[in-house]
């Protein structure tokens, strides 16, 4: 059975117990035995992030020590899948830069009010398993405006910015850290985001694919 560590916490806006608490039972029936950390401390256990399969990450707003960065950084190269959504990803220990070089993004604004956006699949990933078969959609939410490098491989996005003159933003990405998978998806202020069925799907598509790849 693969295990996977839910490390929730920080600020309560994104309502971490909650929204991780509604992929859980999709974790187990995927086959994963589910541990929940709500300390950061937990990075520093190498022995325990060395035997799990898969870190589900929803923690806003927060801080790592060195000790805390260093040990989740090297568990995702030696293999460890990592995956989130939202603001428990990219708008988090932003004095970590080996962090943000890992999950290859950051937060850095979004328009004050909730807005209709659509969100589009990349045709070029139409074969991909997070997103295949999954039809563009819109959504009524914060909509993210993030800086993200060349490493991602953008999964969906969606126009950003005044129709004169939009700008194309990730919304789903995955990428490699070493040996190991990292899935992030922008959308998720609030548990009602997550429950769309077509965003609920690629999330949970998303953690499952992250999980880390046994060679045979």
């Amino acid at each position: 059975m693969k295990k996977a560590l839910v490390v929730r916490g920080g600020w309560e806006g994104h309502s971490p117990v909650q929204a991780t608490d509604m992929f859980i039972p999709g974790l187990t029936d995927a086959g994963f035995d589910v541990e929940i950390a709500e300390d950061l401390d937990v990075y520093t256990d190498a022995e325990k992030l060395a035997a799990t399969d898969l870190i589900v990450q929803c923690w806003s707003m927060g801080k790592l020590t060195p000790e805390q960065c260093e040990g989740l950084v090297s568990a995702v190269r030696a293999g460890t899948g990592f995956a989130g959504w939202h603001g428990g990803v990219v708008a988090t220990f932003q004095d970590s830069p080996d962090y943000l070089r890992m999950v290859g993004g950051v937060f850095l604004y979004h328009p004050p009010e909730f807005l209709d956006y659509e969100v589009r699949m990349e045709r070029a990933q139409s074969d991909h398993p997070i997103v295949a078969g999954l039809p563009d959609f819109t959504v009524h939410t914060e909509q993210y405006w993030m800086l993200s490098d060349a490493l991602n491989t953008v999964l969906a996005t969606t126009e950003f910015g005044p129709p004169e003159q939009p700008v194309t933003m990730p919304v789903a990405w995955t990428r490699n850290w070493g040996a190991g998978r990292i899935f992030f998806s922008a959308i998720g202020h609030r548990t009602e985001d997550l429950w769309d069925p077509a965003v609920y799907t690629l999330t949970h598509r998303g953690l499952v694919w992250a999980s880390r790849q046994v060679v045979q």
